[in-house]
């Protein structure tokens, strides 16, 4: 979706507005119109985002996601499908709080990897990525458990060299 034409518009109407006033004031809004290019966009976006998210809230089976492709949106629709009950049911708690929407924003090389791996273990990609937080968290995945933020301090110093957080 190109958003040039919306910006444009704006920029063509400021310019208009100040047509009558005088030449100050109509080459400030020049200058305006000039700078306003990337807030008019951002703006757009934010509102595409907003309809995006009321769409998706009105549909069954289905999300519709806003990406950026370079400088310009570009609507995505994904299907989702059904997914035996291993796969839905890793977080043994993730039921019990309901569920919520968040966003993710990945690098092109990680998000196609993440594809990739859902499409081997036969999942979608939410719910292959429920499981890897959930195994990441609960330390099931055979690597290491999350550190806590602030680790403890030494009871003694036994030589070793000790890293961690400080504060102030």
């Amino acid at each position: 979706m190109d958003l040039s034409g919306y910006a444009e518009s704006l920029r063509r109407e400021l310019t208009a507005i100040t047509r009558f006033a005088g030449e100050d004031i109509a080459r400030a809004a020049e200058m305006l119109a000039e700078t306003l290019d990337s807030s008019v966009r951002l703006a757009l976006l934010d509102v595409l985002s907003a309809a995006a998210d009321e769409i998706t809230a009105s549909l069954d089976g289905a999300t519709i996601d806003v990406r950026l492709s370079g400088t310009e949106p570009e609507f995505v629709v994904n299907m989702t499908r059904p997914v035996d009950d291993s796969a839905a049911d890793v977080g043994g708690d993730a039921d019990e709080a309901g569920s919520s929407r968040i966003t993710l924003r990945l690098s092109e090389g990680l998000k196609t990897r993440v594809e990739a791996a859902a499409v081997n273990a036969g999942m979608s990609v939410n719910a292959w990525l429920v499981r890897a937080i959930s195994r990441s968290l609960d330390g099931s995945a055979g690597g290491p458990k999350p550190r806590p933020p602030f680790p403890s301090p030494p009871s003694g110093r036994s030589g070793k060299r000790f890293t961690g957080f400080a504060r102030s």
